[in-house]
């Protein structure tokens, strides 16, 4: 199974519109493309979930803000996590 991401939710925070999800990792994948469904992407929050410590915190690998909805990340092998990003 490889990297996958999901919108829970989508909505609008002012006149921002917001999306918000899951990302999961196959057993030795260590990120992908979370797709967020914004046109453009100026902020995004990731935490790590599951019963267990991460070695260290999952990270956006782009600059922002970004042009496209699909927002790159890097984490430890085989972390989950949630998602929420913000823009347009």
């Amino acid at each position: 199974m490889g990297f996958t991401s999901t919108i829970t939710e989508t909505t609008v925070f002012g006149n921002k519109r917001v999306a918000y999800g899951t990302f999961t990792n196959g057993g030795s994948d260590t990120g992908g493309d979370i797709e967020t469904g914004l046109d453009r992407v100026d902020a995004i929050h990731l935490v790590h979930s599951g019963s267990a410590v991460v070695a260290s915190a999952p990270v956006v690998n782009e600059t922002f803000p970004l042009a496209s909805g699909d927002v790159t990340i890097v984490t430890v092998a085989d972390a989950d996590g949630f998602w929420i990003a913000y823009g347009a």
